[in-house]
């Protein structure tokens, strides 16, 4: 059967980030990827300055009204930047939309980083966030996003395996069956990620060599390919792996070319390796 995923997300039009890293890394894994734009920026507010910004909130509506009149049934529904608070609402009520017995829904709730919202969310939008992941099976929060959604102060990378494994608990108490914590750290030479399936109560972690610096868009691939993985059959530690090493290649190739990190990472390169991760080519 076709995957089929609905990505409800913003467009920009420089800088590798959200649609534009989300439809190649689904199609890459057989996937059909629709968007379903939530905003349209000329670039990403990551460090680029000048930037235009359109919110769609009026246009997303008649999107899955189409969608649902014509019966499409989608594999996964999968949500990331929102442009206003009224989204929250609005993606709520297209996931009751386009939801079928055996959809999958993904929140992640990119509203922040760094202990800093981003400049166009507001406290009301990242207070309204936690409303959208009760709809989901999986969430994908950063470690700044996790702080937010529980209500939690941002004190930087957990040093305890007993901190994370709590507010991956926490997060999960929400509502999603599967959690999976972005931007952990084991040690100071290895950054992945932490996952936590609630129906087994197993834990999971993902690891690879950190690259120093900072490069936007790279939760999208990170989230983008861990959708993939799950789509294709892979258990969520397999999954994870999959979607970490993916995204570090893609750092790591972006740092040794020396190329601006604010235009976001080289992951079309990678892409043939990804592509055998998921067993494509076997």
């Amino acid at each position: 059967m076709q995957r089929r995923v609905a990505a409800i997300h913003d467009l920009s039009g420089l800088g590798r980030c959200s649609l534009s890293v989300i439809m190649p890394v689904l199609a890459a894994s057989g996937a059909e990827c629709c968007a379903l734009p939530t905003a349209l920026l000329s670039s990403h507010t990551g460090g680029l300055a000048g930037y235009t910004y359109r919110d769609l909130t009026d246009d997303m509506a008649g999107f899955a009204r189409q969608w649902s009149a014509l019966n499409i049934p989608f594999s996964a529904l999968y949500s990331g930047f929102l442009g206003s608070a009224r989204q929250i609402e609005v993606v709520s009520e297209i996931f009751s939309q386009l939801k079928g017995p055996k959809t999958v829904v993904l929140v992640d709730p990119v509203m922040a980083d760094h202990g800093k919202l981003y400049k166009t969310y507001t406290e009301e939008m990242a207070g309204r966030m936690v409303e959208l992941c009760r709809h989901a099976d999986i969430i994908t929060p950063n470690l700044t996003e996790a702080g937010l959604l529980l209500g939690l102060p941002y004190r930087g990378e957990p040093k305890m395996e007993e901190e994370v494994t709590e507010v991956l608990r926490r997060l999960a108490e929400l509502g999603p069956r599967k959690v999976v914590l972005t931007g952990v750290s084991r040690g100071k030479m290895e950054l992945g990620s932490a996952g936590y399936d609630r129906e087994t109560g197993s834990y999971y972690y993902a690891f690879a060599p950190r690259v120093a610096g900072s490069f936007p868009g790279t939760g999208d691939l990170y989230s983008s390919a861990l959708l993939a993985g799950l789509l294709r059959g892979k258990e969520l530690g397999q999954a994870m792996q999959i979607a970490v090493d993916y995204t570090q290649g893609s750092i790591a190739r972006t740092w040794a070319a020396g190329t601006d990190p604010r235009l976001g990472v080289n992951f079309e390169a990678g892409i043939p390796g990804f592509i055998k991760a998921l067993g494509l080519n076997e």
